[in-house]
């Protein structure tokens, strides 16, 4: 046994990392190149038994061909004690796989026929069958490579170049990976019909691989997008134990979490695998609480997991295919799967194939053992007469006739993976004219290499049949889907109906469309749901229940001041300061504005006293008025008790300015306003209690106290107290005026416009100097309080006085926790409540004698008392 070292591999192209590579491909290469590894090898000497093609045409240029013919490899226990046996195919012929065989030898001799590729040059082939296993794939390819002709027994010697200048190969993506690492140190071009594999597009590890079908990457994206689509969060998956399942599954899930779906289980099975895991694959499907299957098997694969259902049928299920069997007609048995959805290779049209397909005889199967077989297969007759009753099968009689066969084989109206192998023998084939043709002139001499070949095919641009061929630089094409749905047709059988289209040239976003309705498993429209947690309605949010996917979830209604206005949000969104959530959470809207406006009854009933306040001051004023000469208004200073009522109608009146939608002009009025006139009247008040005073000090023998407080001192005490309040007033207003304030704070969900203070010292310096003259007045109205009772002047003064100490007073702690616009109805009250009580205790009294006692108002009644107290 002679080993090369990674070194020696290296000058072979064979990357150093594939050192797995057997014992049999380094000899193998050590005997094409005999001198790398440093061993003269002599006679190359064939170990084992070659395979046999399963059918070959001669030609001036030959291509290989690797199909999945049979679905099993014969299984043998080895023993160590004898040679092993040679590799066989078991089970029987796949119908469809042998259309794809078929429409390879149809390409090759449309080829031949034609005028326009490869003109005078003939095209041979030798196919052969992988069985679908990886050992035959490697075995059919060590012979594709080591350029044995088995056709012409000349086997003597393994040192020749390629027996075939490329390969179309193969059905499956696990032999094709295989045949690609051997064929590819060859420089050998293998274009795939079927492998679709992410992995098959690493040109490092497969620089000569090419294929005719979009690579898994762009289906599993696109099968992501359209479970996205259709709203299933909550999916489980099976995949083939393979290659191709591996890969494309895990394809799959990464682009559904990034989509934000959840697998409840994802479980692999491959068909020659233990029976036992078989039912536990099924078993956890029919257990599952997902109403949608993502399936990336194969076909054999797929058709096992469904006749194991079909023993205890699960649920009814929405299965979402990938592009290996959904369109595979041998499954349409299975009605398990109706309504089924998955994307296919768009169903195209080959001309004269089907007539192809029928012109086979007798006669020409009997030419091959394959040929003989998939008759025999189809017709369940022997076409060998010896072997007819040994094999319990009745002799073919010449009346079988294919186009009376109803089988995968004959269906021409799927022509999907067919046109696959239909576009992949034609891109091998403009290969070879561009490199052995020149201006339509070819020559069957040139020696073609392998590697010119590959070379060629990099840049294959043409269209066929109107199909356009052409390979990116990873040896892809272009990525197109028809989106194929399962619908149960009147006379109850099952059909594939394309109902959307995917193509990855397309605009992002762009790249999937619906044309027709899909049949969901149902027999409805209606798109069937598979969710973990049923949709979080809009003024809730997603709350994931712990150790679960974060598809499960609780749906928690928005906290207050917060909205959500989609469907499953994942979280709530505080609304604007001045908006606030409707009931149902799920929209901001303005916050009601609340102020003391003119149309509410609390603002018609303080204005009606508002009004009325006023209304009887001058009422008393025109009483006053009219009895001015009367010893009772002279004797209660005429001047200033006009003085006061004017005052306090003005003070009934500055209260109306504290109603309505508060203004910049209106805040700055209604404070200032109050503040001046309360101080007006409180100086008035004040001015009468001194009058009083002095008025009885002067009665003392040697008293002349009156001199200094007579009426132009009264005018000008009133006029000082006054303008010390404007100037307060003038310094607020210019310093810091109040204005117009939205209040937020006091309510979440409403806004209290109000007028804010501007200068918190400004408004308190105001109330403080109403309340130090109003207490100065209550001081000298109580001293007075003892003067004759007649002469009731300050003992109304002081009791008025009480009561407008006690009303601000109480005003304070009312004013502060008054909410929103009872705040302004406390201070309009208590502006009321203080003017009223002022009004009725110092002139009710008065003009209840002037209009109902007239008799009292003499001045012998208002002195008479006095004397009695002199005496």
């Amino acid at each position: 046994m002679v080993y090369c070292s990674p070194d020696k591999l290296g000058e072979l192209a064979i990357p150093a990392g594939d050192m797995h590579v057997s014992l049999i491909t380094v000899l193998c290469i050590a005997r094409l190149c005999p001198t790398v590894c440093g061993v003269n090898f002599g006679t190359c000497i064939l170990q084992g038994n070659p395979q046999v093609p399963a059918l070959f045409k001669n030609g001036d240029l030959v291509i290989g061909g690797v199909f999945s013919i049979h679905d099993y490899l014969r299984t043998e226990k080895h023993t160590y004690t004898r040679q092993p046996q040679p590799l066989e195919c078991s089970g029987s012929v796949g119908f469809r796989e042998m259309r794809f065989v078929r429409a390879f030898e149809f390409a090759i001799e449309e080829i031949n026929n034609s005028s326009d590729v490869l003109p005078g040059i003939t095209i041979g082939y030798h196919i052969y069958d992988s069985c679908a296993s990886v050992p035959m794939a490697v075995k059919v390819a060590f012979q594709l490579a080591n350029g044995l002709d088995l056709i012409f027994n000349d086997t003597d010697s393994c040192t020749k170049s390629a027996a075939v200048t490329a390969v179309v190969a193969e059905s499956g993506s696990t032999p094709s990976i295989s045949i690609s690492r051997l064929l590819g140190p060859f420089g050998i071009p293998q274009v795939s019909h079927y492998a679709t594999c992410a992995c098959l597009s690493d040109k490092r590890q497969y620089p000569t691989f090419f294929r005719t079908i979009p690579s898994d990457h762009h289906q599993a994206a696109a099968l992501a997008r359209m479970v996205k689509h259709f709203g299933w969060t909550w999916i489980g998956a099976v995949r083939s134990d393979t290659d191709y399942g591996n890969n494309g599954m895990a394809s799959f899930l990464k682009a559904a979490e990034q989509e934000g779906i959840c697998v409840e289980y994802s479980e692999a099975y491959y068909r020659t695998q233990p029976r036992s895991k078989l039912k536990r694959v099924a078993d956890v499907i029919r257990r599952s609480m997902a109403r949608v299957i993502v399936a990336f098997l194969a076909s054999g694969d797929m058709r096992i997991l469904l006749e194991e259902l079909s023993q205890q049928p699960p649920p009814p299920m929405q299965w979402i295919g990938s592009e290996a069997w959904v369109t595979d007609p041998e499954m349409l048995r299975f009605n398990l799967c109706i309504g089924a959805i998955g994307f296919g290779i768009p169903r195209s049209v080959i001309p004269g194939f089907r007539n192809f397909l029928l012109d086979l005889s007798p006669q020409q199967a009997l030419k091959f053992p394959l040929l003989t077989e998939f008759w025999e297969s189809s017709f369940s007759c022997s076409l060998k007469r010896q072997t007819g009753s040994s094999t319990g099968m009745r002799a073919c009689d010449g009346t079988e006739n294919l186009r009376a066969l109803q089988n995968p084989y004959t269906d021409t109206s799927q022509l999907r993976i067919t046109n696959m192998v239909y576009k992949a023998t034609y891109a091998i084939a403009h290969a070879l004219d561009a490199v052995v043709c020149n201006k339509k002139h070819c020559d069957k001499n040139v020696k073609v290499e392998p590697r010119q070949v590959f070379d060629k095919l990099k840049q294959v641009n043409f269209t066929q049949n109107n199909y356009h061929i052409s390979f990116a630089i990873n040896g892809d094409p272009v990525a197109t889907y028809e989106l194929v749905n399962w619908q149960l047709q009147g006379d109850g059988s099952i059909d594939f109906v394309t109902v959307g289209h995917y193509d990855s040239s397309q605009p992002k976003g762009q790249e999937f469309s619906l044309s027709k309705a899909i049949i969901w498993n149902d027999g409805k429209e209606m798109v069937p749901v598979s969710v973990c947690s049923d949709s979080c309605l809009p003024g809730t949010r997603k709350a994931v229940q712990k150790g679960k996917p974060v598809c499960c979830y609780d749906c928690i209604n928005c906290a207050e001041g917060e909205i959500s206005n989609e469907t499953d949000s994942v979280d709530c969104y505080p609304c604007h300061p001045e908006y606030w959530p409707n009931k149902e959470k799920d929209k901001c809207l303005p916050k009601t504005v609340e102020f003391l406006a003119w149309d509410e009854i609390l603002s018609i009933i303080l204005g009606i006293f508002s009004l009325a306040g006023a209304l009887v001051a001058l009422s008393m004023a025109l009483v006053f008025y009219k009895n001015r000469t009367s010893p009772i208004v002279k004797a209660n200073n005429s001047e200033l008790s006009f003085l006061l009522l004017f005052s306090l109608a003005l003070c009934f009146l500055c209260s109306l300015t504290f109603i309505g939608r508060p203004t910049e002009w209106s805040c700055m009025l209604r404070h200032t306003a109050f503040g001046i006139t309360f101080v007006l009247c409180i100086s008035c008040v004040l001015g009468k209690t001194i009058v009083v005073l002095m008025a009885f000090r002067a009665t003392l023998p040697g008293s002349n106290v009156m001199k200094w407080f007579g009426p132009p001192q009264q005018r000008l005490s009133v006029l000082g107290f006054t303008l010390v309040q404007v100037l307060i007033c003038v310094l607020w207003l210019t310093i810091s005026p109040p204005f117009p304030y939205n209040n937020m704070q006091h309510y979440k969900e409403k806004i209290i416009l109000e007028c804010g203070l501007g200068s918190a010292i400004g408004f308190w310096a105001v109330l403080g100097y109403i309340g130090l003259l109003a207490f100065f007045c209550f001081v000298l109205a109580f001293l007075a309080r003892k003067l004759p009772d007649n002469f009731n002047e300050a003992k109304f003064i002081t009791f008025s006085m009480l009561i407008f100490c006690a009303v601000w007073i109480t005003f304070v702690p009312a004013y502060v926790s008054s909410p929103g616009k009872f705040t302004v109805a406390v201070e309009i009250f208590a502006i009321l409540a203080s003017s009223f009580g002022l009004i009725l205790c110092i002139f009710a009294p008065k003009c209840f004698i002037l209009v109902f006692r007239p008799e009292q108002n003499t001045k012998k009644h208002l002195m008479g008392k006095v004397q009695s107290k002199a005496l």
